[in-house]
């Protein structure tokens, strides 16, 4: 199905998923963590990416065997059919409402913590935001992905001069014994430190435009989750270290405050700038992968707008109705004035189910260990579920809503 350019490479593939995993929470997780489980965040870092990676393996796997611009939609609907195939890319679209606004109010917060701005100048530092979004879109995969290697390249050159400047030592990390561990901590940490970990299913919709989608996909996952998960670690060790969290502390301050502590006022902008790249970067692979959904999903009508694609082989008509949607979101989230937890918490509901659904679908189109690893990955995303709690309510509404009132269609053509 997919006509979409095949242009990249392990090296970017590498870059846009560690870009996307770090985004929008390298900067503010850790401090949210650290809040609800003190040093036993220490422990969820590693836990969550044990439950994780079977999740990843799925993934992985699926999108070597049958890459496209459908993503996980079009593993569901291999695995059972073009209805739920049409509920699970319109329930990865209903993130718009909620994730979105949280991902570009994370971002625009550096510029709170560099200009002083506030209310209004923050929204139109998030509509802009959408707007150089649109015009890297325009590019191509290529382009994004050149852009968020150099980003996870900054990020991961920030984190290395904290701890060298800060003289950390391994000896130093404050772990709190096992037995120590307070479980409720640990799984309300958990549910917002998921937040952190969504992006294998945007990653997804990007395996068609692969050179080798067959061998450098499945590779570039793999990388990709295990350095995110190894900066966001050692994060948490920093803001633990400097006790950079609290009540009363803007989570998506805590870096930057370090590197001030450590450097210096002039050294601000350098915490900021790259903090703002990296929730762009991870707001820039979300945007293009509704587009790509948009776009896939479209097929079904192909002589409609959305179904087009450029002369650059790009869908800018999918590209631009998301961000139009995301535009309203925008000013909806601003005049209804939502807290941020809640809208990540909200996302990673929808986030869970999908990747529950993909692993339903693995179980049906996969044999042999990767079955099994689909199975226990199921199980995770039931588990994970759990930890939520009544806030996975949105979801599984907006699930049961979607299956009931989306017009069934006939096959693609």
């Amino acid at each position: 199905m997919s006509g979409l350019k095949q242009e990249l490479g392990l090296a970017q593939g590498v870059g846009l998923l560690s870009t996307s995993l770090l985004g929008t929470g390298v900067f503010a997780v850790p401090a949210l963590a650290a809040l609800v489980a003190g040093d036993n965040s220490l422990w969820a870092w590693p836990a969550l990416i044990v439950l994780v990676f079977p999740i990843a393996i799925v993934f992985a796997v699926l999108g070597r065997h049958f890459p496209s611009a459908g993503g996980v939609a079009h593993f569901v609907g291999m695995a059972f059919g073009p209805r739920l195939e049409r509920v699970t890319g319109w329930l990865f679209l209903s993130v718009i409402p909620v994730g979105l606004p949280a991902a570009l109010h994370i971002a625009t917060g550096f510029g709170q913590a560099l200009f002083g701005w506030h209310d209004e100048q923050l929204l139109f530092a998030e509509l802009g935001t959408l707007l150089i979004i649109w015009w890297v879109g325009s590019r191509g995969a290529r382009s994004s992905a050149n852009l968020q290697t150099l980003v996870a390249i900054l990020i991961v050159a920030l984190i290395a001069a904290i701890w060298w400047a800060g003289d950390i030592t391994v000896r130093e990390i404050p772990f709190p014994p096992l037995s120590d561990v307070n479980t409720s901590q640990l799984f309300a940490a958990l549910s917002v430190m998921f937040w952190c970990f969504v992006g294998l299913e945007a990653f997804a919709h990007l395996a068609s435009e692969f050179k080798q989608p067959e061998r450098d996909f499945p590779r570039a996952l793999m990388i990709g989750l295990l350095l995110a998960g190894s900066v966001y670690w050692a994060c948490t060790v920093l803001v633990l270290h400097f006790n950079a969290f609290g009540e009363d502390k803007a989570a998506a301050a805590s870096l930057p405050g370090i590197v001030v502590m450590l450097f210096g006022v002039k050294a601000l902008w350098v915490a900021c700038v790259i903090g703002y790249l990296a929730c762009f970067a991870s707001l820039n692979i979300y945007i293009q992968s509704f587009a790509r959904m948009v776009w896939s999903q479209a097929q079904y009508r192909p002589e409609g707008r959305l179904a087009r694609l450029s002369k650059r082989q790009l869908p800018l008509n999918a590209l631009n109705a998301v961000l139009g949607c995301c535009v309203l979101s925008t000013l909806g989230i601003y005049w209804l004035n939502i807290n941020l937890d809640a809208l990540i918490v909200y996302a990673n509901g929808i986030f869970i189910i999908i990747y529950l659904l993909c692993m339903l679908a693995g179980c049906r189109l996969l044999t042999g260990r990767y079955k099994t690893l689909a199975v226990i990955g199921g199980m995770l995303c039931l588990l994970l579920l759990a930890m939520v709690g009544w806030k996975s309510l949105y979801a599984i509404v907006m699930l049961a809503g979607l299956w009931a009132f989306l017009p069934k269609r006939g096959a693609l053509k």
